[in-house]
């Protein structure tokens, strides 16, 4: 599992990116893969990496 802090989160759209080391660039996430209250820029967050359409994407996302 790979863990990182959420770099934004628009809470309009329901998605945001996750900064992390174990990744070249930003992961994408949506709420509908995680589930509950909106995350804030900032948490911290414990996640698996799977390669989408567009670029890396966070599944099976959970809080710190």
């Amino acid at each position: 599992m790979a863990k990182g802090t959420v770099d934004f989160f628009n809470d309009t759209g329901g998605y945001g990116f996750i900064d992390t080391e174990d990744a070249d660039e930003d992961v994408f996430f949506h709420m509908e893969d995680v589930g509950g209250p909106d995350l804030e820029e900032g948490q911290e967050v414990e996640f698996e990496i799977v390669e989408a359409d567009k670029g890396p994407r966070a599944k099976n996302l959970e809080r710190l």
